[in-house]
């Protein structure tokens, strides 16, 4: 696979819905497979398209559940395989990741991740991973929070994490082919500031930063998605969906479901 393919595993914000996992995503070049966020669900769902141990790194945006819990089951299956432990693969994430990562395995069980992940803290700042350039900088919620923007072939995917307003994200994602963008919120007077945003907010960053197509997503189950769609495509004018359980996306394709 030469040109980048992005799959949407989990989409679901702050827990798993009916449909779907809590956010991942699973990207593609070049025989490598590098997986954004493992949140509550998602290791079941990414089984679908890609083998359990074909794997080559993480990146965990942030450490609240929805974003990297799959982490201490991904730990089990690497560790208990029939076939032996599996070697350790890179896990970028913000400082803290490596004690965030806890199997269910009972009280006081030992669990030495370090044995089947290479841990390695994010900072603002570009790295490579794999045949891909990954820019990385802090958004705007409580806990230390890296959006991402992901290149390979020309081709320029923005992702925001979870995030309130933020330049930074506009930043990231100026001229990107693909802006997916939290839309936790409906638009609402007393949204919480510094948190998440609504589609309304994400459609705005998205016209800040000129992108050439946006995907809503970190859709809470309790709101209704069309709303969001709606909020999202009153302000957004180029092609614009919601992020939905197995959309895939490539360079030069329309968007699934685009309004």
């Amino acid at each position: 696979m030469a040109a980048m393919q992005v799959t949407v595993i989990g989409c679901s914000g702050s827990f798993p819905g009916p449909d779907s996992p809590s956010s991942c995503y699973l990207l593609e070049a070049e025989g490598f497979r590098l997986v954004i966020d493992l949140g509550n669900g998602s290791l079941g769902a990414l089984q679908r398209h890609a083998p359990l141990f074909g794997i080559d790194a993480i990146c965990i945006s942030h450490l609240h559940a929805d974003h990297c819990v799959d982490l201490g089951s991904y730990w089990v299956a690497r560790q208990f395989t029939p076939a032996g432990p599996q070697p350790p693969i890179p896990v970028y994430g913000p400082p803290g990741t490596c004690d965030r990562v806890r199997p269910a395995l009972g009280p006081g069980a030992d669990h030495p991740a370090r044995e089947r992940f290479d841990f390695r803290d994010l900072a603002p700042g570009v790295l490579e991973i794999g045949p891909f350039l990954l820019t990385a900088d802090h958004m705007n919620h409580p806990v230390e929070t890296f959006g991402f923007r992901v290149e390979h072939a020309g081709w320029r995917l923005a992702y925001s994490a979870d995030t309130g307003e933020s330049d930074p994200l506009v930043r990231l994602a100026a001229g990107a082919d693909l802006l997916l963008c939290e839309a936790s919120f409906l638009d609402e007077p007393d949204n919480k500031p510094n948190l998440h945003l609504s589609g309304r907010q994400a459609a705005e960053h998205a016209e800040r930063a000129g992108v050439g197509r946006l995907v809503v997503t970190h859709l809470v189950p309790w709101n209704d998605p069309e709303r969001t769609l709606s909020e999202a495509s009153a302000v957004y004018r180029g092609p614009l969906s919601l992020a939905a359980s197995g959309m895939v996306l490539r360079p030069g394709q329309p968007l699934p479901g685009a309004r």
